[in-house]
């Protein structure tokens, strides 16, 4: 008898210890815990998550910040704005959003400088979403001939400017001076601090999210609004 007790006590310490390593596996798949940080001092030096002038949407106290990194040019982050637009509505009131930049395309400088001079003139928004929508037309797809002819990205913005309602003079004169260039690298700078290597990348709350995936950026926000 006492023989079975000790086999079955080792049964249920490895059944235990399998639970308890794969709970932690499952939590590192889908998430990496970092401390959140909003300073904006120089001597920061590990990446920050918000700066004073990053674009957001969302209550100022909703309990949940979600941050991404993107590209302009990239193809994933194109086609993951619906699905960034459905939490908002799905969590309305409980999540605000922050955009940065984390340019890694040839063309995608130029199109962050759209989009900030279209933020100057209060439509950041439109314009992040109107160069989702064109990205064929004037981004570097994947598996393209390198003999494809290559778009007049000048041109092509142009044309975008006056389709968002803007003023081109300005537009063109921002970006002339090269005005946002700071801030641009800035968000690269913070991003590569905070471990971003590819795009989109999502922090809820300060937690990367590893595995990408909408189920998966889901649970990160359930877990955050449970807490």
């Amino acid at each position: 008898m006492k023989k079975e007790f000790i086999i079955l006590g080792g049964i249920i310490l490895v059944v235990i210890a399998a639970a308890f390593i794969g709970s932690g596996y499952y939590r590192n798949s889908v998430q990496e815990v970092r401390k959140p940080s909003n300073s904006t001092g120089p001597a920061a030096t590990s990446g920050q998550l918000l700066r004073p002038d990053t674009p957001m949407l969302g209550p100022a106290d909703a309990k949940v910040t979600l941050v991404e990194f993107y590209d302009p040019e990239c193809e994933s982050c194109a086609a993951f704005s619906p699905v960034i637009k459905k939490l908002l509505k799905d969590y309305d009131g409980k999540i605000r959003f922050a955009a940065r930049y984390m340019p890694l395309h040839p063309n995608s400088l130029n199109a962050a400088n759209l989009t900030e001079a279209a933020g100057e003139q209060g439509k950041f928004w439109q314009a992040r979403e109107l160069l989702f929508q064109k990205q064929p037309e004037w981004g570097e797809k994947h598996g393209a001939p390198a003999t494809a002819p290559k778009p007049d990205i000048d041109a092509l913005f142009e044309r975008y400017a006056m389709e968002l309602g803007l003023d081109v003079a300005k537009v063109k004169a921002a970006i002339k001076e090269n005005r946002y260039a700071a801030k641009i690298e800035l968000d690269k700078k913070d991003g590569q601090g905070l471990g971003v290597r590819k795009t989109p990348q999502f922090f809820v709350n300060g937690r990367m999210l590893v595995r990408f995936g909408e189920g998966e950026l889901r649970a990160l926000i359930e877990d955050e609004l449970s807490r």
